[in-house]
């Protein structure tokens, strides 16, 4: 009797543990304001960036069709080697003057760490900018409202 009731605390705890584990990412909102351009709609797409500097995620893509991924060059590597699949967190391009609202995951334990997110965006016929802007995944940088440098006039991001 006492070894089964051994087996049944143990495998209460080890759900427990795995079930704690998986909750530790929290949910943000993306408030995104385009610049005022004129042109075609841009694709951006939001990736976790290590403490290297490279792609470790993709957290969000805006714009829909694929054959326009390839104008996001440096993520389009990154995403062809990877080889994972964007469509459950892919979304409408956005035109100049624009705003979207999306939501996407971050995992807790990269909060702090040297992480940060970057904001890739490419327009049909114009400018890529690699990094149209960055946020530090810090406590401060996830607070503030950060300015870009290409199309996105700038994000916010709010917890939810």
């Amino acid at each position: 009797m006492k070894s089964i009731l051994k087996i049944a605390l143990t495998s209460a705890l080890i759900c427990l543990i795995s079930f704690q584990s998986n909750a530790q990412a929290s949910k943000y909102k993306c408030m995104l304001q385009m610049a005022n351009y004129m042109g075609e709609g841009a694709y951006i797409v939001v990736s976790l960036i290590n403490p290297k500097g490279d792609y470790e995620k993709t957290l969000y893509v805006m714009g829909d069709d694929k054959k326009w991924y390839k104008s996001l060059k440096e993520w389009n590597k990154f995403h062809t080697a990877k080889g994972d699949d964007v469509s459950a967190i892919s979304g409408a391009s956005v035109t100049g003057g624009d705003r979207s609202v999306t939501t996407f995951e971050i995992d807790d334990a990269k909060i702090n760490k040297g992480y940060k997110l970057r904001f890739e965006s490419a327009v049909e016929d114009q400018k890529y900018y690699v990094t149209d802007l960055e946020i530090p995944l810090t406590t401060a940088g996830l607070a503030d409202k950060t300015d870009g440098k290409g199309y996105i006039r700038y994000v916010r991001l709010n917890k939810i």
